[in-house]
């Protein structure tokens, strides 16, 4: 069986993989740019060209979601390498960042030359280096025996009660099949509000308390709130047998609705 454990680390050997491919063409390109490019070299920057821009963006937010989760000490270190910290009067050497090579923005020349006042390729090439050192610091907290495997233990067995859950939805369960897909959600919603060190004055806070917490603490926008306040609607319609039955429509909204929160909310 492959287990969420298992499916992370190939995932995340994916993405290690793709930045170090990224860098080669930043780093040969380079090369090329000052003449220094081997016939060897060339043939392997014609397999790596445009790898940079092409696959930026997507690589960020994905290995951004994974540092924010797994060493979210560094997470702001990750942020500010791609945008600098918003703090930037002129453009020069110290604050000039990837996000300005990808918007097209490129270092002035000196007056009377020809020259660039910096080498902008050299400190994009630098910075996005730093980035995927950064990235690859997760691999080795897979490795660690410190490594609180706490959330991933969890979302597999999130995994197997949502399957359940369906199964009891196929064989007419409904209500049941609701009630077990809430269940996972309040869970998880605690964990979410635990990771951002949200404090909570209720002994016993339900999906409703949990979802205004993160909505109040910036977590989450008003959409993903009201979308989770739906969910947690349909829960309350399983767990309560005055009200009218669930359709197989409902319980299967809140199964996938569920599913998706487990997976993209951390």
């Amino acid at each position: 069986m492959t287990t969420n454990l298992s499916k992370y680390k190939s995932d995340l050997d994916k993405l290690v993989a793709l930045g170090s491919k990224m860098h080669l063409d930043l780093v040969f390109r380079h090369r090329a740019e000052v003449g220094k490019l081997s016939k060897e070299h060339q043939e392997m920057y014609e397999k790596v060209k445009d790898a940079f821009e092409d696959n930026y963006q997507a690589w960020y937010t994905e290995a951004g979601s994974v540092i924010r989760q797994l060493i979210p000490d560094r997470s702001s270190e990750f942020q500010e390498l791609y945008k600098g910290d918003g703090k930037r009067k002129t453009t020069e050497l110290q604050t000039y960042h990837i996000q300005d090579w990808l918007n097209g923005v490129r270092a002035n020349t000196a007056k009377g030359t020809a020259d660039k006042i910096f080498n902008d390729l050299a400190i994009v090439s630098l910075r996005f280096n730093t980035q995927t050192l950064i990235l690859s610091a997760v691999q080795a907290r897979f490795k660690s025996s410190l490594f609180d495997i706490k959330q991933l233990v969890q979302a597999d067995l999130f995994d197997s009660e949502l399957d359940a859950a369906r199964e009891l939805s196929k064989n007419g369960f409904h209500r049941a099949a609701g009630a077990v897909a809430g269940v996972v959600l309040e869970k998880h919603l605690g964990q979410v509000v635990a990771n951002h060190a949200i404090a909570t004055k209720k002994q016993h806070p339900t999906i409703g308390d949990f979802n205004d917490l993160l909505k109040n603490g910036a977590i989450l926008d008003v959409p993903a709130w009201r979308n989770i306040q739906r969910l947690g609607d349909l829960r309350n319609l399983c767990d309560h047998s005055k009200h009218r039955d669930p359709t197989k429509e409902e319980i299967a909204e809140l199964i996938d609705g569920v599913d998706k929160i487990t997976k993209t909310l951390f």
